[in-house]
């Protein structure tokens, strides 16, 4: 399963509500049999990195996202959270 473009408006940052969106998106994956969710983050992204590792996720790939990225040594970061047996 692929977690894409999770965000929580500034103002209701703060809260947990990150924390829970991201536990709901666990615990849908291991219902329906998913073994694996991934998900890419930008190095910028300090805080999404803080929670998704703070959630099981860990880093298993960096890519650039075009040739100007690369130029300018932006990094994509590709995150992994191995769910084990969903059954």
């Amino acid at each position: 399963l692929e977690l894409k473009r999770m965000s929580v408006s500034r103002e209701h940052r703060g809260r947990g509500l990150a924390r829970a969106l991201c536990r709901e998106v666990l615990a849908f994956a291991r219902a329906r049999g998913y073994g694996t969710v991934v998900l890419s983050t930008s190095m910028v992204q300090v805080a999404a990195q803080r929670l998704y590792e703070g959630q099981g996720f860990r880093k298993v790939g960096t890519s650039y996202p075009s040739l100007l990225g690369t130029l300018l040594n932006f990094q994509i970061f590709h995150y992994r959270c191995d769910l084990g047996d969903a059954n």
